[in-house]
């Protein structure tokens, strides 16, 4: 009998920010060239890394920016060649930083809520900005987005 494999743990954000036009907000998406899609800013676990911390610094490695982890959002199930994936995501609102084009991702885009939804490639990443809206729109008594 052989044991499954061991999951890749993975922690990432649904970045967010007051929309600079007033009313709303933005959703941050990075386009990442090795896989040719749009999604939200994620990556692999150090060893011993807690998710929290995971999320934070991929989001600074991805997109430059800082942020404030707000409320916990659904973690997401999906296999990499063969393997599963285990990714947990926060909402997170831009503390600050600047965006600066690197090896893993080359463009970073602002954009409605809707707007991002239609841009990113994966279901999955679009039913993060659901679950997302949703807080957003009837967070749990106590809980707050950042």
């Amino acid at each position: 009998m052989t044991s499954a494999p061991t999951p890749i743990l993975a922690a990432g954000c649904v970045l967010w920010r007051p929309a600079l036009a007033g009313g709303g907000i933005e959703i941050a998406l990075v386009f990442r060239p090795k896989w040719s899609d749009w999604s939200h800013p994620k990556g692999k676990l150090k060893r011993g890394e807690k998710a929290e911390d995971g999320a934070r610094r991929e989001v600074r490695e991805e997109t430059g920016m800082t942020c404030d982890l707000g409320i916990e959002l659904p973690t997401v199930h999906y296999a990499v060649e063969g393997r599963p994936k285990e990714v947990r995501y926060w909402a997170a609102e831009v503390a600050g930083g600047s965006f600066e084009p690197n090896r893993e991702v080359s463009r970073l885009l602002w954009l409605s809520p809707e707007a991002a939804r239609a841009r990113l490639t994966q279901q999955r990443d679009k039913e993060l900005v659901d679950a997302f809206l949703k807080a957003w729109n009837e967070p749990p008594p106590g809980a707050t987005l950042a």
